[in-house]
């Protein structure tokens, strides 16, 4: 099975596998308590503490480990409102942000908060104008991007973003779940979040980092762990195995991202020419490495994918978040593009030449088959 949905989740780095088979035996005690295994699980969770840190860019004391990428984006965006709500109830958000974003906006809104959206281009970029507009109303208290659209590839303008939300002094929260590991954090952000899973650590980590000086409240109930932002036991071998991979894919990115790119660049080429009536959607060259997607006219995209998953292919469609609804992505609708008959197409880490090549050669008729069912006939 050649697996190509590393955007849904990366398989487990080696660099993460051993250091998480090493934690498993070393830091197997409550960190919070005095005794020497205690003593030893906290020094390791300090240690990658600092080491995530300083990959990041960040103060050891600004991060915090969660327990998913989803609940570091509803801690930070429900904190950052709940810590600044004597500024105002208004969030600000790309339309094309994770679910994560947009669901955490809908909390606020039920709250009593307001939330805007902020529209995007065909190829799925938010306008810096129309952001910078949105954060200077008056009232707001958090605006957000992504750094990366987790469906289609295309890079946010996320320095243009910050610059706008300096000006205003409103905090800027960043979902860096498609670029951590894979290309340098852009400067500027208050509030910046991750997930372990997505840069080849294990599931069940997440990152949240808080700027010092970012108001911050936590909406839950608070305890000791964590800087008190993140209650519940830390899980010390999970994060202790999650910064090894994020280490151990900084240190590789430039060489595999060249190589990915390189075969992103043949699927956003070769697709249209091999098979009739497709779309191929988002920046083709303000784009991440490894995500490339695609729509063909008159079929469901999960029909394609399953006749892909019969030869030997894993890929996904729609939104990686809510594909199981069989609702139109969100973010596709946003662009202005076609919501059907999508295949997205992210490659991970080691994804080889063979594979591609067979990926194109297989697909054609895939596609072909699908419509003669239908009752469509490809030229």
């Amino acid at each position: 099975m050649a697996y190509f949905d590393a955007a849904s989740t990366e398989p487990l780095h080696p660099a993460a596998r051993e250091a998480l088979v090493t934690a498993l035996d070393a830091a197997d005690a409550d960190p919070a308590r005095l005794y020497g295994a205690a003593r030893r699980s906290r020094l390791l969770l300090e240690r990658a503490r600092a080491e995530a840190a300083e990959l990041i860019g960040a103060r050891p004391d600004e991060v915090s480990f969660t327990t998913s990428g989803t609940q570091a984006v509803h801690l930070g965006v429900l904190g950052t409102l709940l810590g600044r709500r004597r500024a105002g109830r208004r969030m600000v958000a790309g339309a094309v942000e994770h679910s994560s974003v947009l669901q955490a906006g809908a909390a606020h809104e039920r709250d009593g908060g307001e939330l805007e959206i902020v529209g995007v281009d065909m190829t799925g970029r938010v306008d810096p104008a129309g952001f910078a507009a949105a954060v200077a109303r008056e009232g707001t208290a958090l605006a957000c991007l992504q750094t990366a659209n987790h469906e289609v590839g295309t890079l946010q303008p996320v320095a243009e973003a910050a610059e706008a939300c300096r000006a205003a002094g409103v905090p800027l929260l960043v979902d860096a779940a498609q670029t951590l590991g894979r290309l340098p954090v852009p400067p500027g952000w208050s509030v910046l979040t991750g997930s372990a899973h997505k840069w080849g650590g294990p599931a069940g980590v997440g990152l949240l980092a808080v700027r010092k000086g970012t108001r911050w409240r936590s909406p839950l109930p608070e305890d000791e762990r964590e800087r008190r932002r993140v209650p519940g036991f830390e899980n010390v071998p999970a994060v202790v195995a999650a910064v090894a991979a994020l280490r151990a894919r900084a240190a590789e990115a430039e060489a595999e991202n060249a190589r990915l790119s390189a075969l992103v660049d043949r699927i956003r080429a070769s697709v249209p020419r091999l098979v009739p009536d497709v779309e191929v959607v988002g920046d083709p060259v303000e784009r991440v490495p490894h995500i490339v997607t695609f729509s063909c006219l008159y079929v469901a995209g999960e029909v394609i994918l399953t006749e892909l998953d019969r030869a030997g292919f894993a890929v996904s469609s729609g939104s990686s978040c809510t594909a199981s609804t069989l609702r139109p992505s969100h973010v596709l609708e946003a662009m202005g593009v076609l919501t059907h008959g999508n295949v997205r197409v992210s490659l991970p880490r080691g994804a080889s030449e063979t594979d591609v090549d067979r990926f194109l050669a297989v697909l054609p008729e895939i596609v072909r088959r699908v419509r003669a069912a239908v009752g469509v006939e490809s030229p």
